[in-house]
This record gives C-alpha cells, sequence and structure tokens, in this order.
C-alpha cells in the first residue's frame, strides 16, 4: 500500500520482534516573525525536571515465548520418519510504567502477548518477575504485576487533552537501550488505524521498537496517553507516532485490575461505513454507519433496527462512521439504554437499544 510515496509498514506493533544483545537476569539563526500569540507558561523548551520526576516509574519489559514448532513428515524408501522439533525460545522487549506504589504496570498487550515469562527492569537495575493481571486484546492494553511496595509511580492525566501543538515527552525502551526519553507534540486526534475501540491520538515525539507500552508525559508530568504503533516505511520512527489516550487506558486498567478482564456494550449488529453513493442511493447524510447485518434475537434485532438502516446519531450524538458507533455503544454503563436514530428509507426513525454486556478475549492468567 502507498501513501505519498511511501510503504505503510505500520501499524507496527512496536516491540514484536525486538531481541536485546542480552538477556536481562533475573534478580545565528534568522528572528522568529513577530506574532501577537502567547506561548502558553506550562509549555516547557525542555523537559529535565519532568524527566527527573517521573522516569524512576517507567520501566523496560521483556517478555519469553516459548513455541514448538510442529512436527515434520518425511518419506523416504525406508517408509515415514517423523522429526520432532525443539522447542524455540524468543524474547521481545517493551516498555511500561508503575500506577502504584503496590506494582501495577501498564504495559501494550502486544509486548507481552502469550509469553510464558515477563520480566521487568526498572531504572535502579532490579529486575523482577511479573504476573500478567489482565490483558485486553481490542485496545492493546495490559495490566502487570510484580511483587513488592512503595514503587514510584505516575498518573493518567484526568484534565482536558492536550491540544494540539502542545509540546509532551515519551519514555521507554527503544530496541531494548534502556531509559529514554524524547520530545515532540500533540499532532492529531481522532486517529483511526484499525482498532474499532480507540481513537488515538497522533505524535512526532521519536517512537521506535520497543517504546510499546511506554508512557507519553505532558508538562505535568501526567500520562497523557500509552505509545502502542507508529506509521513508517522503514520500520524506524518518521514522525508519526499513535498512542492510546489517557481516558481510555484509565477506564480499561482500572477494569483489568479489578475483575481482571474487560466487558463492553454489545448490541449484535454488522457495521459499515458509507461512501457518498451509498449514503445517497440510501437517502441518508454523509458519514454514519450502515447496518449490514443483525444477530437473531440480539439487542439490536429486539430494538427494532434493520439491515440497510444507516445510524446517524447516538445519545443525541452525531456519529461519523462505523467505529464511532463501536466505540459508544462499547462504553455504554450496564443497563444503559441508548437513543439511537436512523435513517431508513430517507426518513428519521429513533429507537432504543439495551446493549448487552461482552468480555474482552482475552483476561486473567
Amino acid at each position: 500500500m502507498k501513501r505519498s510515496g511511501l510503504a505503510l509498514v505500520g501499524l507496527l506493533a512496536l516491540a514484536a520482534c525486538e531481541r536485546p544483545a542480552t538477556a536481562p537476569e533475573q534478580s545565528p539563526a534568522a528572528p522568529a516573525p513577530s506574532t501577537s500569540a502567547q506561548v502558553p507558561a506550562a509549555a516547557p523548551a525542555s523537559f529535565p525536571e519532568v524527566y527527573e520526576r517521573v522516569s524512576p516509574a517507567v520501566v523496560s519489559i521483556y517478555a519469553v515465548a516459548v513455541e514448538t514448532p510442529p512436527a515434520v513428515i518425511y518419506d523416504t524408501p525406508f517408509g515415514r520418519i517423523l522429526e520432532r522439533r525443539p522447542p524455540v525460545r524468543s524474547m521481545s522487549s517493551g516498555s511500561g510504567f508503575f500506577i502504584s506504589a503496590e506494582g501495577y504496570i501498564v504495559t501494550n498487550d502486544h509486548v507481552v502477548g502469550d509469553s510464558q515469562e515477563v520480566i521487568v527492569v526498572t531504572t535502579d537495575d532490579r529486575k523482577l518477575r511479573a504476573k500478567v493481571v489482565g490483558r485486553d486484546p481490542a485496545t492493546d492494553l495490559a495490566v502487570l504485576k510484580v511483587e513488592g511496595r512503595d514503587f514510584p509511580h505516575v498518573s493518567f492525566s484526568r484534565a482536558a487533552n492536550p491540544r494540539v501543538g502542545e509540546a509532551v515527552i515519551a519514555i521507554g525502551n527503544p530496541f531494548g537501550l534502556g531509559t529514554t526519553a524524547t520530545s515532540g507534540i500533540v499532532s492529531a486526534y481522532g486517529r483511526n488505524i484499525g482498532s474499532a475501540y480507540v481513537d488515538f491520538v497522533q505524535l512526532d515525539a521519536a517512537i521506535n521498537q520497543g517504546n510499546s507500552g511506554g508512557p507519553t508525559f505532558n508538562a505535568q508530568g501526567e500520562v497523557v496517553g500509552v505509545n502502542s504503533a507508529i506509521f513508517s516505511p522503514t520500520g524506524a520512527n518518521v514522525g508519526i507516532g499513535f498512542a492510546i489516550p489517557a481516558a481510555l487506558a484509565r477506564e480499561i486498567t482500572d477494569q483489568l485490575i479489578r475483575t481482571g478482564k474487560v466487558e463492553r456494550g454489545y448490541i449484535g449488529a454488522g457495521l459499515g461505513d458509507l461512501n457518498p453513493r451509498q449514503a445517497e442511493a440510501l437517502g441518508a447524510p454523509q458519514g454514519g454507519a450502515v447496518i449490514a447485518s443483525l444477530a437473531s434475537g440480539g439487542p439490536a434485532a429486539r430494538a427494532g433496527l434493520r439491515p440497510g438502516d444507516v445510524v446517524v446519531e447516538v445519545d443525541g450524538e452525531r456519529v461519523s462512521d462505523a467505529a464511532d458507533v463501536i466505540r459508544k455503544v462499547s462504553r455504554a454503563a450496564e443497563g444503559a439504554r441508548l437513543r439511537m436514530r436512523v435513517v431508513r428509507q430517507g426518513r428519521a426513525v429513533d429507537l432504543t437499544v439495551a446493549p448487552e454486556r461482552r468480555a474482552s478475549s482475552a483476561g486473567m492468567r
């Protein structure tokens, strides 16, 4: 696939193939034109104080997986020979960060995956064995736990999102090198890069393989995103990285800590995006999501939705595409009743849907 002459090599799983060289052991420029715009006092030229304060909470993560290759059968003049291959041990590296003094760590799901062993290395070079508390592949988030107490930790921001153009600092473990800081700005919000459940934040801070699961901080030292993927023609940073927003990451990790799994609203409807020609044919406005299929007896079918209906609003809010509908439905509280406006044969119809709950595909282990 090409975009602006460059091949798309990510939604790159940043930590998936990164292997450290050694596995950790246990235990005068022209003046700028004048402008009336004022730089906010909170926007720093650099981040040394923030780094010194938050970096002890950032960790490097090494996940060990052992896979047994399938046996191979050879036909020989003497009959068939079955060759069993020995298990293959691999190690990937990534990043994470403590969110509590009790040892809970946030990272990406693709960092730990189905690994048999996870080792966490702190900035003071302690090597700790970690347990996977819970995983949520749908948002690419996971929570780990190490034994101990009084760990340095950081918090997710509860303030409004940083504005586009605002300075941020990312900290992680690129290429297995260890704790590394890079800075940049928030480039955009609402990037849809393949997950129906995440509106990604786009950043231009340097993010590379091994940065997965690491935090991005604002000028106050609060986590505003969990680094997850990059867009790159080379596999290395080109200034387009993506992070899971703090509000969603906080919501998901809270559920994983409490129950080891994530439950989401579900209405039993297959949704598709509309192109302009389809919208015109269905008498619908631009945007929205068309009902492509319905689960028999599911919440959407019981509420009276039909294939061909175009969902244009959920609880009074306009929706832009299928992913937007899925995100709104998935975040519905237990017992909620969602008001949906659909366009059916050119006419607006209002329906109420009561979502059911469905657990994530990967839970505690």
